[in-house]
Parts: C-alpha cells; sequence; structure tokens
C-alpha cells in the first residue's frame, strides 16, 4: 500500500518563491515528480493540451489541507490510493496561508479547507473548478487544558475564562487569519468574554500550534476543534463551546482549476462512504444537508 506524503510546506518566503519560479519555468508542460517539490506547472496549464499529453507521468496528486486534518487525511490518502492506485501528495497549514498560494501559483490539485470563506475567496478569482465544491465535514469547538490540570469550568454566557487563566495565555489560532482562530473569538465574544481575555491571547499559526502551546504546559487554557484535542494525549477536554456560539465550522473540498481530469476520482472518494468512516473515528462528523454546491 502506497504511504501518503505528507509534505509540510514551511511557509516562509523563501519556498513560495521557489514554487512561483517553478510554476513560471514549466510553462505548459506537466513535471514528473511533484512530491519531491522538483517543478510545477503554470497556473491553468492542466487544460492545455501539452498538459493532457504528458498525464500518464503524473503519479500522485497534491492536496492542500487544513492543518487539523492532517491525522485523518493521512489514513483517508492510504486508503484512496490502496482503492485507486493514485499517491496523494498533502501539505498541511492554516486555510488562510494555502489559499494564498493557491492565488500564489501553488501547484495544488486539491483545496480542503476549514471553512468555506477561503474556498469562496479562490471560486471568486476562478482558481477552483465551481462545479467540484463539496461541503465534507463539520467539527466542533472545545476548551482545552493540559491533562494534569484539575480545572473545571463550564463555558456559558459570561463565564470566568479570564479568572481561570491565572494570569497565564490563552492559546488559541490567530483569529485574524485561521478558521480554528476566527471560530474561537467569534465564541467569545458572542458569549461576552473576549473583551477580558483578548490580551491574554497567544496566537498560534494554526490549529495544532494553539494545540502544542497547551500540550508542552506553555499555556494553561486553549481553544482547538474537538479532533485535534482527540489526537493529543497531552491535552484533555475542559467543556464544549455551544454550537449556537460561533458559525458552523465546515470543511470545504474542492479541485483547483489546474486540476487534471483523474482528480475527480479524490473528491469522489473524499465524499464517499469509506472515507467519511475514517473521518468520523476521528470525530468529525458529517454536514447536514446536500454536499455539492453547485
Amino acid at each position: 500500500m502506497a504511504r501518503l506524503i505528507t509534505r509540510r510546506l514551511l511557509l516562509g518566503r523563501a519556498l513560495l518563491a521557489g514554487l512561483m519560479r517553478a510554476a513560471t519555468g514549466a510553462g505548459q508542460a506537466d513535471a514528473a515528480g511533484r512530491a519531491k517539490g522538483a517543478a510545477a506547472t503554470a497556473p491553468g496549464a492542466a487544460a492545455a493540451p501539452a498538459a493532457a499529453a504528458t498525464e500518464p507521468a503524473r503519479r500522485e496528486l497534491l492536496v492542500f489541507a487544513a492543518a487539523s486534518l492532517s491525522d485523518a487525511l493521512e489514513e483517508v490518502g492510504q486508503a484512496f490510493t490502496a482503492a485507486t492506485g493514485v499517491r496523494v501528495a498533502a501539505s498541511y497549514a492554516a486555510s488562510s496561508v494555502l489559499a494564498k498560494q493557491i492565488e500564489a501559483g501553488a501547484p495544488a490539485d486539491a483545496f480542503f479547507s476549514a471553512d468555506v470563506a477561503w474556498v469562496d475567496y479562490l471560486e471568486k478569482r476562478g482558481l477552483i473548478q465551481p462545479s467540484s465544491r463539496r461541503d465534507v465535514l463539520r467539527n466542533t469547538l472545545v476548551l482545552i487544558a493540559p491533562a494534569d490540570s484539575t480545572l473545571r469550568l463550564r463555558i456559558a454566557p459570561g463565564f470566568d475564562l479570564a479568572g481561570a487563566l491565572k494570569g497565564g495565555r490563552l492559546a488559541i489560532a490567530d483569529p485574524d487569519s485561521v478558521p480554528a482562530g476566527e471560530y474561537a473569538r467569534a465564541a467569545l465574544t458572542r458569549l461576552g468574554v473576549w473583551s477580558r481575555v483578548s490580551d491574554r491571547a497567544v496566537r498560534g499559526e494554526n490549529v495544532r500550534a494553539a494545540l502544542a502551546y497547551v500540550a508542552r504546559g506553555e499555556a494553561p487554557l486553549g481553544i482547538v476543534y474537538r479532533t485535534d484535542a482527540r489526537a493529543e494525549k497531552r491535552v484533555r477536554v475542559v467543556d464544549v463551546f455551544p454550537e449556537d456560539s460561533h458559525p458552523p465550522i465546515t470543511y470545504a473540498l474542492a479541485l483547483t482549476a489546474r486540476a487534471p481530469p483523474k482528480a475527480a476520482q479524490l473528491v469522489e472518494f473524499l465524499t464517499g462512504d469509506a472515507a467519511r468512516q475514517i473521518f468520523v473515528r476521528y470525530g468529525f462528523t458529517a454536514p447536514p444537508g446536500p454536499q455539492a454546491r453547485e
């Protein structure tokens, strides 16, 4: 069984510049071995005859996915490869960062975002295939503490989160750019406590960074997704945020405009029963209603 190649792209300028140089230099030719970061095609080249002619040389699909999907998507990718023979490489980061990289020409075939807004962002710019869009998963927002913490705190309007910090920091993903942080700020604002703790927040570059602050004992409390808390034995869930305290946490999937035709089978698999069973085991749930957004 082929292993999912997990490639966590460095988010600095050097890597993005490298991707752009590769994208510019490749023109319409579709280079093999993208998992090693050797080269990339120019944006939009997937639709060109030259790209179609080189399709047999493409051995894998590259997915840009929200950091919170990393554990589950690795297993789903292995199942997809076993079923289709097509390997999957994945790059994990904040959805906002990945969307900006796709906009800048990064060679992704699919975008799996932790909210619909960043898929909307790319669709407005003509960088995804609108007919491929699917709302695939839902998640839950939780308050966490280190596993050895004895703190008990019920989440409710006006709850004393500031007092529970006892002078420490609240670990959250950056609320100005990362979906998990945006959900956290929305929930705390709705509950009337954001103004009391905003200056105590330590902002992670993605939700897994916020999780790590608490896991290492660097912050007494943090706000992450339930799936992240389940993946880290060094933290425990203190309480769950009410669903009506923040917008629905919906994970949206779409193929990029440059994705080859065979990438459609990845969307089909990720929205099918086999993948859903794996995602549920990691704590995700399926969204209500139709999944397709056409």
